[in-house]
């Protein structure tokens, strides 16, 4: 029984280091996977994260999908006359051989209708669909409400 439980907390106390993981699908690697922790489940989340496209072809994110929002989408900060401003794209670019992020002040994950609260601590499932590269799932780790970027040891500001 003691080696049961000892093996139950090696393996939650490693959950958070999954979003630090590289995930890959084709040509694309998907890394340093996180979400701030939101006031209640009627208030929308993000998902930010790092792209890498490591091939000669250019290819697109072109969905998100979690069990945890009824309605998870792509957006863009947009700042015109001062005014900045969130819009649904459908689509962000993945340039061949460079990296893309969905991350603050830019390209983000909306998880809008939340089925409950994200919690720090917490972690979720977030599909994402590729244009190319097809479909590839990551883990989401959740931080606190005043996070700037993921708590990886190579994450990039």
């Amino acid at each position: 029984m003691k080696r049961l439980i000892l093996a139950t907390l090696v393996v939650f106390a490693a959950m958070p280091a999954l979003a630090c993981e590289t995930v890959r699908v084709g040509d694309i690697e998907v890394e340093h996977a996180w979400s701030r922790a939101t006031i209640g489940a009627d208030r929308p989340g993000v998902v930010y994260l790092s792209i890498r496209n490591t091939g000669s072809t250019d290819d697109a994110l072109i969905g998100v999908a979690t069990p945890i929002a009824g309605m998870p989408m792509l957006h863009e900060t947009v700042v015109s006359d001062g005014i900045a401003s969130m819009p649904h794209t459908m689509s962000m670019p993945v340039p061949a051989g460079q990296t893309a992020a969905l991350a603050p002040g830019g390209f983000h994950g909306m998880l809008m209708g939340l089925t409950l609260a994200l919690k720090k601590g917490d972690s979720f499932p977030l599909t994402l669909t590729f244009e190319t590269a097809g479909d590839l799932t990551v883990t989401v780790d959740v931080l606190g409400m005043g996070a700037k970027e993921a708590e990886c040891p190579d994450a990039q500001p």
